[in-house]
Order: C-alpha cells, then sequence, then structure tokens
C-alpha cells in the first residue's frame, strides 16, 4: 500500500500545511502504509499551455519535473493533497501541477485510487480549498475519505490538536479505505458520471486524441 503525500506551500519548512500532510501520512504509515512526501514548491514544474500533445501521445511537451511526480501518482494507491488558502483558493504551485493533468481527467487514471485533502488557512477558507481539492481528486476517478481544514488566526499554535488528532486519524482512514476497498454510494454516481461524459469526448475525437482513445479501448470502456 503506497500512499503519497504532496505539500503545495511555498514555505518549506516553515510550512503548517506540511505539518498537517504529515500527519496524515504518519497516521497512514502506523496503519501499515508505505509513504512518501512531496514538496511541489521544491519541483520545477512549468504551466500547461493547452496544446493538447498529452491527448494525442500521452506524454507532455514540456520537459521538467512533472513527469516524474505524476508517475509517482500513478504508483500510489492513496494520495494526500494540501495546500493552505491563496486568496479563496490553492496555491499557484499545486494549480501549476494540477492544470498538466487533464489527460488524467480525461482517461480516469485514478479510478480505483483513494485520497483526502487538507488545508490551513490565516482567517478563512481552510475548509473550502480542502473542498475542491477532494473534489479534483474525485474528478480524476479517485474515491476521498475526508479532510481537515484549520484556521490559525494568527496562533500557529491552533494545528497542534488536529495534527496529533484530525489528521493523523485522517490517514489512518485512508489506509483502512484503501486495505477495504471501501464504495461511497454518492461518489459513485460522481465516477459514473465521468466516465459517461469523459467516455463520449474521446470517442468524439478519436481521430485527434490517439492516446486516449487507445488507453479507453485497452481498459475495456469502450462498447
Amino acid at each position: 500500500m503506497k500512499i503519497l503525500g504532496i505539500n503545495g506551500s511555498p514555505r518549506a519548512s516553515r510550512s503548517q500545511t506540511l505539518r498537517l500532510v504529515q500527519a496524515v501520512l504518519d497516521g497512514a504509515k502506523s496503519a501499515g502504509a508505505e509513504v512518501e512526501l512531496v514538496d511541489v514548491a521544491k519541483l520545477r514544474i512549468e504551466y500547461c499551455i493547452g496544446c493538447t500533445v498529452c491527448y494525442e501521445r500521452g506524454e507532455c511537451v514540456r520537459k521538467d519535473d512533472f513527469a516524474e511526480l505524476y508517475q509517482k501518482m500513478l504508483d500510489s494507491d492513496g494520495i494526500v493533497l494540501g495546500s493552505p488558502n491563496y486568496i479563496n483558493s490553492v496555491t499557484a504551485q499545486i494549480k501549476t501541477m494540477l492544470d498538466r493533468m487533464a489527460d488524467a481527467i480525461h482517461c480516469q487514471m485514478f479510478i480505483g485510487k483513494y485520497g483526502c485533502a487538507v488545508s490551513t488557512a490565516g482567517g478563512s477558507g481552510a475548509d473550502e480549498v480542502v473542498a475542491y481539492l477532494n473534489r479534483v481528486l474525485q474528478t480524476l476517478g479517485a474515491n476521498t475519505v475526508g479532510g481537515v481544514g484549520v484556521v490559525l488566526g494568527g496562533d500557529p499554535e491552533t494545528i497542534v490538536p488536529a495534527e496529533g488528532g484530525r489528521a493523523y486519524e485522517l490517514g489512518r482512514k485512508l489506509a483502512r479505505a484503501i486495505e477495504k476497498k471501501e464504495t461511497y454510494p454518492d461518489q459513485e454516481e460522481l465516477h459514473a458520471a465521468m466516465l459517461e461524459g469523459m467516455r463520449a469526448l474521446v470517442t468524439a475525437n478519436k481521430d485527434r486524441w490517439h492516446h486516449e482513445y487507445d488507453y479507453w479501448r485497452e481498459a475495456g470502456r469502450l462498447p
């Protein structure tokens, strides 16, 4: 069981979000998972330019650190996404990473994976960022098991109870969900709708998006 934690904060070791991501990984490790932490801000990930080459060939024209990180995600059973709230959304660093994943959405490459999200905020919006990150994971095909948002309010010690409590237990919950292959009826409805929509989209573009159409065919998802 492999679980990958991705911290989207640019504040390196000073990141409060990093503490939550690490706590989730610690909880997952205590439940038997093999864990790895990646700090996105330390990587060189360039902007998506919307060229659609990944749809056609299954590879990106950008030659940077994204391909290695993406492979880590594909090799993982579980993914923990973390970002502080920067002006009512995620950081530029993690959004840049997510924007490079349109091919994964078209192909629903995270089906069978599980995930969760964490966020911190100075004044408000942590729960909204958690909800956004979980929705991204679901859009990719993964099941999500919950999240932890912490509003610091100027006091960094506010994070301590969540770090050792809710975030740690979230990691254990994530590991259990992977082990038991948990399903969630509301998310299954979303996954079914995404499959139907992406199948129609890829099929309509099969003469151009050769990689994606071949992926769907090889996965046995085409009639």
